[in-house]
């Protein structure tokens, strides 16, 4: 018995599983489903057990009703009244179930709770009701193989970055058209100060799939540290190959990170395998970050150089550790607080999250610090804020500006200002006889004095 345009049935499966990933025997199975319940819908039996069985090469239906196989310890006979509370057991309805002494004689090795079917008549009118309910039927078992799909898609790649564009804001929240599937952004997810547009490009961090009553929810951050870490897995082929690991990483989205970073290979810098050359590899980065500043300082296991290095850019004089207190009493030059500390504290909270200890900065004054050599100030090149840049250059230019004004003071005075021999023997006995006055006069005051 064909019921459908073989063809037509055809193509729509092979769209379903391509476009949507839903596989063709899912489809075929709800189909059946949908059948089963329009027969009896039509035909059959208020409680009665149908299935039917679709063949999508052919277009045949096979309708048969099936009846499960019981005794007296699970359902209660006809005529048989309930008499002790405890008894938990069926009424015995013969449209469904079948006695296992009865079942044994259709089939000898019938067993409790198997299905017993048999045939039934085929027919090819449904009614309009019966047919709503089968495009029912149909419509749940697609949404259920589709939510499937999804789920088993996604959630093996939660905690990946994936791609996708801005199909439309709600509340705040953003949703992304991931192709399959439409993902969400939550507004506390998302990077402070950043705007999308419709249709923009969207990378984010694939958080988690949730399964809910109104369907699958796919959950995006960006806010979030380890989406961080994704992206310097995908610029640093030393963190993908498992060389360079990060031990520990803290954020304040859209503002600052840090990032503590050690090298399983002695011969591979860390710090510069993120960094990059010209710190091409840590741009990339604070570029899809919105501008983030990001400090990239090396994994120490004493906790003292781990604690020094995660203050950087600024250079520490002294450490102290109170174990039992958890805490590091960090001494600093005084031009060096503001940068340990951080504007509003930044850095150094920074570095109390990364490190787990409580930091104390406390400035020395008057103390000269070691310059540090060219390989680490190539190091330390990602680390250093805009704003320390800028005062650095702009120091730099005050610097050479005022030594471009002494030499050519030095100049003018060379040229113009050189006296002649004889200016000089004049100008040296004036000098003399200065000198040789004010000799005199502290020769008496210490007389004065003495008296």
């Amino acid at each position: 018995m064909a019921l459908f345009d073989l063809k037509t049935l055809n193509s729509a499966l092979d769209e379903l599983q391509e476009v949507r990933g839903i596989s063709r025997d899912s489809v075929i199975e709800a189909i059946a489903t949908a059948l089963a319940a329009a027969y009896r819908r039509e035909y059959g039996k208020r409680g009665q057990i149908v299935r039917a069985t679709f063949n999508a090469e052919t277009g045949d239906v096979e309708f048969r009703q099936a009846k499960i196989v019981v005794d007296e310890t699970l359902v209660r006979k006809e005529g048989e009244e309930q008499i002790d509370e405890n008894d938990h057991r069926s009424r015995f309805n013969p449209d469904q179930h079948i006695m296992i002494e009865d079942a044994r004689r259709i089939k000898r090795d019938a067993q409790l709770d198997e299905e017993i079917s048999f045939p039934l008549e085929s027919q090819e009118d449904f009614g309009r009701i019966a047919a709503q309910a089968a495009k029912q039927v149909i419509m749940q078992k697609v949404r259920e193989a589709e939510r499937a799909s999804i789920i088993a898609e996604y959630g093996m790649r939660e905690g990946e970055i994936v791609t996708g564009h801005v199909q439309r804001f709600e509340r705040g929240n953003l949703f992304i058209d991931l192709g399959r599937a439409t993902a969400i952004l939550p507004y506390d997810e998302q990077i402070p100060g950043e705007r999308y547009r419709q249709g923009e490009r969207v990378r984010a961090l694939l958080l988690r799939v949730d399964e809910g009553v109104r369907g699958t929810f796919i959950r995006l951050s960006r806010s979030h540290p380890r989406f961080l870490t994704k992206l310097f897995e995908v610029e640093v082929p030393e963190m993908a190959a498992g060389t360079v690991e990060v031990k520990g990483i803290v954020r304040e989205p859209g503002s600052r990170a840090k990032i503590a970073v050690h090298s399983k290979d002695e011969h591979v810098d860390p710090v510069g395998a993120l960094v990059g050359q010209r710190g091409v590899r840590v741009a990339v980065v604070t570029s899809e970050l919105g501008g983030e500043k990001i400090d990239v300082v090396e994994w120490f296991e004493d906790a003292s150089e781990y604690v020094k290095e995660s203050l950087k850019p600024a250079q520490v004089l002294s450490i102290e550790l109170y174990e039992d207190e958890n805490r590091a009493i960090v001494q600093v030059a005084e031009d060096q607080q503001s940068l340990a500390i951080g504007r509003g504290g930044q850095n150094v909270r920074l570095a109390a999250r990364l490190t787990g200890w409580k930091i104390d900065i406390r400035s020395v004054g008057g103390e000269h610090l070691a310059q540090t050599d060219g390989a680490e100030e190539v190091k330390m090149q990602d680390v250093e804020t805009v704003e320390d840049i800028s005062q650095k250059e702009s120091a730099f230019d005050e610097t050479e500006a005022d030594m471009g004004a002494t030499d050519a003071v030095e100049e003018v005075g060379e040229e113009n200002l050189d006296p002649q021999p004889q200016d000089r023997d004049i100008a040296d006995e004036e000098v003399n006889a200065e000198t040789d006055q004010d000799s005199s006069e502290e020769a008496s005051e210490v007389q004065v004095e003495e008296e």
